[in-house]
């Protein structure tokens, strides 16, 4: 899992390039959607992403997820969990301070970032904290929903 998720940072561009395509098909999903009802989809799609997402990314199912603004690194793998930034322990060679067989996932973060097309300026906005409430629910769901003016 973890050489896969290294993997994914490397190919950030590709990865984000592949999720834009994907986004705009889900997106002109939302009126049948819409008819099948949100609700009802949630679960399969939930699992159809959990798979997905857990193979590529090593995904935590945040239910928020930031992909396209950590350079294709999700931050919710930092054994602490942080959204805005590394902690202030990252190793001299770019490990990790609680797990230091690991690189620091924003170390990766940034390095995806900057094969990004303003991937340096997404990675520098600041993240809202995790809603709990939404852990095991489908991002790719509420992003259509919110960008075809419905509810979060």
């Amino acid at each position: 899992m973890y050489t896969v998720r290294l993997w994914s940072v490397r190919h950030a561009r590709g990865l984000a390039s592949f999720y834009k395509g994907f986004e705009g098909v889900l997106n002109k999903l939302h009126p049948l959607f819409s008819r099948i009802g949100y609700q009802r989809l949630e679960r399969p799609v939930a699992a159809v992403e959990r798979q997905v997402k857990g193979l590529l990314f090593d995904c935590r199912m945040c239910g928020r997820c930031v992909l396209s603004s950590t350079g294709m690194s999700c931050p919710m793998n930092c054994p602490k969990q942080l959204r805005n930034g590394p902690c202030g322990g990252v190793r001299a060679n770019g490990n990790c301070e609680v797990k230091p067989e690991m690189r620091c996932v924003w170390v990766e973060a940034w390095r995806g970032a900057e094969s990004l097309p303003g991937g340096l300026d997404a990675i520098q906005q600041l993240q809202p904290p995790v809603d709990r409430r939404l852990e095991g629910t489908s991002a790719w769901l509420r992003v259509v929903r919110e960008k075809n003016g419905g509810p979060a």
